[in-house]
């Protein structure tokens, strides 16, 4: 590894991709890739990227388990997970969401590299106990799935050892941008209105099931994706602050707002049906969502955010182009 400067798991990936893109365009090449492609079309992500080699997620960890000196490595970027809400099989995501996680975790500390690491707005749960950062209110959130539990037992052991002076994490809310083709289901609704555009010219949309929402007026902080990966490699770098932050915009948009943007982008004129939610999502299902963002702020980050009406235009342009 003694070329290798930088680590980044999930690189293959949505926001991974974006990130690695953003260190080529920064003039850094010195990566290691890390992430399991399979018989996906995910390899198509890594065209046009420059780094030094890609490994398979067991290599990696057979290399922490091995406790191997990694030489010159600066920082670790774990964006690498099992990020799929629907995911039921609770054993695989603790072992591949949180055990590995810790793992890396500890194998960085011990050789004095720079640990960044995604967490999620998941871990927020219903959202009744508010969307702080802050360290004491950490251990009172309640997820609704197993995948933001499995990132939330991280954010709760990194806080009960006291790392959270030495590692980095973010709870990434509603990312959105290129590069997310190979998510399938998971893919945001920029993506699928896109796609439902282009074949049959009108929207689909959850139906509210809350008489305090009205259809369509569900909220979320969308955020960029290039914003994500600004305060990623923010983060990442020597001296950076420590600690757990949202990454989110600190605005909350409506469905709706995201639906008029994708077709405002396409020039065509809304045309939107809403439908009933399965049964099964309802209880699970987040009705707002908005980060507060001062924590992040008062550590020094003072990058505006890009609005959602941009960042859906810059979005659409690279899918039609």
């Amino acid at each position: 590894m003694n070329e290798i400067k930088i680590i980044v798991t999930g690189a293959a990936g949505f926001i991974g991709r974006n990130l690695v893109a953003e260190l080529n365009a920064r003039g850094e090449d010195r990566i290691l890739l890390v992430d399991e492609l399979g018989t996906s079309e995910k390899w198509r992500n890594l065209v046009g990227l420059r780094y030094e080699d890609i490994w398979d997620p067991d290599m990696l960890r057979q290399t922490v388990l091995n406790d191997t000196d990694p030489g010159g490595i600066e920082a670790v970027i774990h964006l690498g997970a099992c990020s799929a809400t629907t995911e039921t099989d609770a054993d695989f995501l603790l072992d591949n969401n949180y055990r590995t996680t810790r793992d890396l975790c500890e194998w960085c500390l011990r050789h004095e590299i720079r640990f960044v690491y995604a967490s999620s707005a998941a871990t927020y749960g219903n959202g009744d106990l508010g969307y702080s950062d802050a360290d004491e209110k950490t251990p009172h959130y309640a997820p609704l799935n197993m995948y933001g539990y499995s990132k939330h037992m991280f954010d709760l052991w990194a806080l009960k050892q006291g790392l959270f002076d030495r590692i980095a994490g973010l709870k990434y809310f509603n990312v959105y941008g290129p590069y997310e083709q190979h998510k399938g289901d998971m893919r945001s609704v920029v993506h699928k209105a896109t796609e439902q555009i282009l074949a049959e010219g009108t929207v689909k949309l959850f139906r509210s099931h809350r008489p305090d929402y009205e259809d369509g007026q569900q909220l979320r902080d969308f955020v960029f994706v290039k914003d994500a990966v600004d305060v990623t490699l923010w983060l990442a770098r020597g001296g950076a602050p420590s600690g757990l932050f949202n990454c989110g915009t600190g605005t909350a948009r409506s469905w709706l707002d995201l639906t008029r943007a994708v077709f405002s982008a396409l020039e065509r004129e809304p045309v939107i049906e809403f439908i009933d939610m399965p049964p099964h999502l309802q209880p699970k299902y987040q009705y707002y969502t908005c980060a507060e963002m001062e924590k992040l702020r008062a550590a020094g980050y003072a990058a505006p955010f890009t609005s959602l009406e941009q960042g859906v235009l810059s979005t659409i342009r690279t899918l039609v182009s």
